[in-house]
């Protein structure tokens, strides 16, 4: 009877002490280790502009995806007004032009006159010592060459004043010149239209905007990068793309800029790629997929995440093999692939070999056989 009893204990006892069967990893190479970030299509240049003053919408030269030139004429607000003040300001710039001929005439006049007078005072001066002019006539000739003096410098500064006069219709004109020139809309440089956000026969205000414009050739993607894995993201790095609308065609890139500031509420990084074969056109917003290689492992021991224990991003428990028993050791890792397997840099005795499929009924300590053929 106790035989009997027995008999199931005893049975445990063997199966439990039995050599179980694992799977092992092995060395990996050329393992290219990659990030993924969701993202969009954005352009790194981009304008909304508008008028810098208020008026109606008279013309709308170009419209919603036209490809235009710098300096290309896009819009005009109405003129009308602006163009006669221009008017007024040209016309009074004439005048102050003619205002300073007059005073240059005038000024010769007055040195004409002041030089007869100068003459007409020695004559008499020299004869007033003969008794051949009166002293009455000599004071008078000497009044008339001061009053002939004060004349030259008056007209020396009606010239001063005119040119100042000129100075200031300049000026004026100048700026009526840039106010009719601000109701002329410019492209500022080479660019695809948006959006076109206004109507002919609207009255807009200083900075409303009328086109959208991004700059030709300054697209780029935004892909947002899990915190966890954005550590080893470099710029320069070669970048896989597929676009939500291409999922047939392949698109490379290149990392040109990293965020230095994450999200704060979704925990991710900002990362912009520029495209090395983009589409010939562009959907700014679209969804596109980033696979970001940040490093190739020429060799590598590489282990399922699965089979790690208490992983804290930098090193975790793993079950090993070590003389044809299991064991439990604190290994820590590098690189995790995109497959979610990571990479083992130290923590391991020398022969031990890693269990990459664990089971709950591993112990410390039990003799195992490793699965030929299985090793990962």
């Amino acid at each position: 009877m106790a035989a009997i009893i027995a008999m199931p204990f005893m049975a445990w006892a063997v199966f439990s002490s039995r050599p179980l069967t694992v799977s092992v990893a092995g060395l990996a190479r050329n393992v290219p280790v990659r990030v993924f970030g969701l993202g969009t299509v954005e352009a790194r240049v981009l304008s909304k502009i508008g008028f810098e003053i208020g008026a109606t919408l008279a013309e709308l030269e170009v419209d919603h995806g036209d490809r235009v030139a710098k300096g290309q004429v896009l819009a005009r607000l109405s003129q009308g007004e602006q163009e006669a003040k221009v008017a007024k300001a040209r016309a009074a710039r004439q005048i102050a032009e003619v205002n300073i001929k007059r005073a240059e005439a005038n000024l010769e006049k007055a040195r004409a006159l002041l030089a007869q007078k100068q003459e007409s005072n020695r004559r008499k001066q020299s004869l007033v010592g003969r008794d051949i002019v009166s002293q009455q006539v000599a004071e008078e000739a000497v009044r008339d060459e001061a009053v002939a003096a004060a004349d030259v410098i008056v007209a020396q500064s009606e010239i001063a004043s005119a040119k100042a006069q000129l100075d200031d219709a300049r000026a004026q004109l100048q700026y009526e010149e840039t106010l009719l020139r601000h109701r002329t809309l410019v492209a500022p440089y080479d660019a695809i239209v948006i959006e076109r956000h206004k109507e002919l026969g609207t009255v807009v205000k200083a900075g409303d905007p009328i086109f959208t414009l991004i700059a030709i050739g300054s697209y780029w993607g935004l892909a947002y990068v899990d915190e966890a894995r954005a550590g080893f993201i470099e710029e320069g790095q070669r970048v896989d793309a597929r676009l939500r609308s291409r999922p047939q065609d392949a698109f490379t890139g290149k990392v040109v800029r990293i965020g230095l500031e994450s999200d704060r509420v979704t925990e991710e990084r900002r990362v912009y790629i520029r495209g090395d074969n983009p589409p010939a056109r562009v959907f700014l917003g679209e969804q596109v997929e980033f696979w970001i290689t940040v490093a190739t492992l020429d060799k590598a021991l590489l282990v399922p995440e699965a089979a790690v224990h208490g992983f804290n991003g930098r090193e975790g428990h793993v079950w090993t093999v070590e003389d044809g028993h299991l064991r439990r050791r604190l290994v820590g890792f590098a690189h995790r692939t995109e497959d979610a397997r990571l990479e083992i840099v130290s923590g391991l005795p020398e022969g031990a070999k890693v269990v990459t499929h664990v089971d709950n009924s591993f112990q410390e300590g039990r003799a195992v056989s490793i699965r030929e053929g299985k090793r990962e």
